[in-house]
């Protein structure tokens, strides 16, 4: 199987993407990111586990429709456990969670503290000596865990704060960290089958979740922008940005693909502060900056350049 058609082909280390690859990057970005301002509308009139029901659930009817118009449906031979693990920890946990916390906080806030899936994924590297822990590695990692706390502030730790909330956050990147290994034990299956799979296995979770702790079929008939939500972070937020997702870890690699969790505030903190008023303290924005340098490091970027005089032969 090529590396455009799946997720467990070996890459280069340290390889720079192309100009493609950087579009899409950026337009995974702006897709994930609005998926923060989605979440904000939807807290209004749904609560978490039907807007993560009907977010997967759409979204893997859209994917597993394409899977069969191309005559690469699942069936016989799937790996259904893995890939309902990979739905867990990639879909129902980080998406219910965010969910929840924007009950409480920004969606800027919380799309600043989802930037911090990379320095889980570190961590979770060493603990599982999966990659030692290096010195340039361990400073990326102390850094980012400086611009966290800058960005929860102390006002969190007192009565009344958003500790809950900054802290569900925090579960849901890490949920995203441990995902990413999970990903790549998923042989044989292309990036789509992958997307659409997880999907389906994490939407089946959800409906008697929902059912028993929501029980959502008696609320109210949500509003048009409700249901246009719904269908923006279903359709754009998650079917189309996984498509784009596992392609990019495919053709420019892990490392690589994570680059959009640095990237992705931008338009979360744009659309909060364009359609629903939210003002972010300059504290975070100090958080952010720290939690990117950290990410710098870590990437490699900034070691790896020099001026070209002063590079040895």
């Amino acid at each position: 199987m090529t590396a455009e058609r799946s997720i467990n082909g070996r890459l280069p280390a340290g390889r720079s993407m192309n100009g493609q690859e950087w579009l899409l990057l950026l337009g995974l970005s702006g897709l994930w990111g609005s998926s923060f301002f989605f979440y904000k509308v939807m807290d209004q009139a749904l609560p978490p586990f039907t807007i993560v029901l009907g977010r997967m659930g759409l979204a893997a009817l859209m994917l597993n429709a394409l899977l069969a118009l191309r005559g690469q449906a699942l069936g016989k031979g799937t790996p259904w456990v893995g890939l309902l693990v990979l739905g867990l920890f990639n879909g129902v946990v980080p998406f219910s969670l965010f969910a929840w916390a924007e009950t409480r906080i920004s969606s800027g806030t919380a799309a600043m503290l989802n930037a911090t899936t990379p320095l889980f994924s570190v961590l979770l590297a060493h603990v599982l000596r999966t990659e030692a822990m290096s010195w340039g590695r361990g400073a990326g990692v102390l850094l980012g865990l400086a611009g966290v706390g800058v960005l929860i502030g102390p006002a969190a730790l007192r009565a009344g704060g958003d500790l809950p909330g900054d802290a569900a956050c925090l579960v849901a990147a890490l949920s995203y960290a441990v995902a990413g290994p999970l990903a790549r034990r998923l042989r044989g299956l292309s990036s789509l089958q992958v997307a659409a799979g997880q999907l389906a296995a994490g939407g089946l979770v959800l409906v008697p979740l929902a059912s028993v702790t929501d029980r959502f079929w008696p609320l109210p008939m949500p509003s048009a922008p409700v249901w246009g939500a719904l269908l923006g972070i279903s359709l754009l937020g998650t079917a189309l940005a996984y498509l784009l997702y596992f392609r990019l870890m495919a053709t420019a690699g892990a490392t690589n693909a994570m680059l959009v969790t640095f990237l992705l505030p931008v338009s979360a903190l744009l659309l909060g502060w364009l359609f629903l008023g939210e003002r972010v303290p300059g504290r975070a924005y100090a958080g952010m900056a720290l939690i990117g340098a950290g990410l710098a490091v870590l990437d490699g970027r900034v070691r790896r350049w020099r001026p070209r005089r002063l590079r040895p032969a």
